[in-house]
């Protein structure tokens, strides 16, 4: 909805396959894959697209309210699946990028078409980054501490190493 008068923006009810019309059709497929991968990770998630940002945005409902936790980025040589608080992502297999660009919180994954996408692991990623985004933000920051302190102790949790 917009803010004026309770008015719906058309654009905000652009359908998410309308929106990747515009990129080439190996790109799509790429997108669509990520989409899937979402969809299967968190059925109950809500896909908007988010035309300023270009990119297709996912909500988790948190009873009353959502929460933005991930989305899927289509550009014109690949496609990305990002997560929005992907920094308290446990990531073992180190798939995650974006440390190396100082984001802040953000982390994401880059395929390109033709290349393998590793499912199961992207599910495992993307239901904890759901959980994650439904939490409080007092218990992001615990989470964090938490890791903070395996890290301290020897743990296996390497952020962005």
């Amino acid at each position: 909805m917009s803010h004026a008068a309770g008015r719906t923006d058309a654009t905000e009810l652009l359908p998410a396959d309308a929106f990747l019309d515009g990129y080439p059709t190996e790109i799509r497929r790429v997108a669509d894959r990520l989409r899937a991968v979402v969809r299967r990770a968190v059925p109950t998630a809500v896909e908007r697209v988010r035309p300023g940002w270009r990119l297709i945005g996912f909500d988790v409902p948190t009873g009353r309210r959502s929460a933005y936790f991930a989305y899927v980025a289509p550009e014109r040589a690949h496609v990305h699946l990002g997560f929005e608080h992907g920094v308290w992502l446990a990531d073992p297999e180190r798939l995650l990028e974006g440390a190396h660009l100082r984001l802040r919180k953000v982390r994401f994954v880059t395929f390109v078409p033709g290349q393998a996408i590793p499912t199961d692991s992207l599910v495992a990623l993307t239901r904890d980054a759901a959980r994650i985004a439904a939490l409080s933000r007092a218990a992001r920051v615990a989470l964090a501490l938490d890791r903070e302190m395996e890290l301290d102790a020897g743990g296996g949790w390497k952020p962005d190493a």
